[in-house]
């Protein structure tokens, strides 16, 4: 079998050397051989279609992680992941798009209400609490372990969506920012004490009563780019209606036996409100005429 330098194998595969030498480092692209003296790499030209597939799925923008994970499966499953990558990909640009569209109206001094921001009431409630930092990789695990502690039932559910449970997010989660956040779950007063003794490791808190902005999205599913979006549309509602945020932002979620699998649960995105401004008072005296 006749093997080819990987200078020739580089401009072929319309890889560079560098990025072969990397994808040889990862185990996602080895040469056939490595000469043991001077470490020089060699290729077969049987490797020349797997490196033009991994050079065509890293120009559509695919992690070569991503690629690792695929590599070695069947051609209809390697068809299934790519197709959810850019699906994904698609659903990220979509969100991007929005979140500078509302920038662009921003600064051009329009109005822009990319999401429909309604207000509710929330009583005081005591809540069950878990305050913790968290990387991008734990936020997810950890808060599906704290919602899993209350499947059985056994925690009485308040009704509507002063009961639903939430999370906090105090900081950005991030690969520079672990946030902190903090998972809530409202409990009735009469079943506070017990509840909290049943879960020792949790904080048991009172929210005082407050306003709510709010925007729905039917599902929890979304990326950073769209939870900006998001936030840019609660913060120009409350921005056209003289109101402040007077807490972190929260996500609310609303579990439905009968929602779609695969899409998670619907929810909110929402931010706590301060007590309205008052409506600047208006001169209602008649114009002074010119002096003569």
């Amino acid at each position: 079998m006749s093997l080819m330098s990987i200078g020739e194998f580089a401009r072929l595969s319309r890889l560079s050397a560098k990025a072969l030498r990397l994808y040889d480092e990862l185990g996602l692209l080895m040469p056939e051989q490595v000469d043991p003296a001077s470490g020089y790499r060699w290729y077969a030209p049987a490797q020349l279609r797997q490196a033009q597939l991994v050079a065509s799925m890293r120009q559509i923008g695919m992690p070569l992680t991503d690629i690792k994970a695929i590599t070695g499966l069947d051609p209809h499953a390697v068809a299934e992941r790519l197709a959810r990558y850019w699906a994904a990909a698609e659903a990220e640009h979509a969100a991007r798009r929005a979140l500078a569209g509302s920038l662009v109206a921003h600064f051009s001094g329009e109005r822009s209400a990319m999401y429909e921001v309604a207000t509710r009431d929330i009583p005081a409630r005591r809540l069950l609490c878990l305050h913790q930092h968290v990387t991008p990789d734990q936020a997810v695990p950890v808060g599906r372990s704290f919602i899993a502690r209350f499947r059985d039932g056994s925690v009485p559910r308040i009704a509507g969506a002063s009961g639903a449970l939430f999370v906090i997010y105090y900081g950005q989660v991030n690969d520079d920012s672990d946030g902190p956040v903090e998972w809530c779950r409202p409990v009735a007063d009469a079943d506070a004490a017990a509840v909290a003794a049943k879960f020792p490791d949790l904080t048991l808190r009172t929210e005082p009563a407050h306003e709510m902005a709010f925007a729905h999205l039917p599902s929890a599913l979304v990326s950073p780019t769209e939870i900006m979006t998001v936030i840019q549309s609660l913060e120009n509602w409350a921005a056209e209606h003289r109101r402040q945020p007077s807490g972190s932002l929260r996500q609310v979620f609303y579990f439905s036996p009968g929602a779609p699998s695969g899409n998670g649960p619907a929810c909110d995105f929402a931010f706590p409100l301060s007590r309205a401004e008052p409506e600047p008072a208006r001169d209602a005296s008649p114009p002074r005429r010119p002096a003569a």
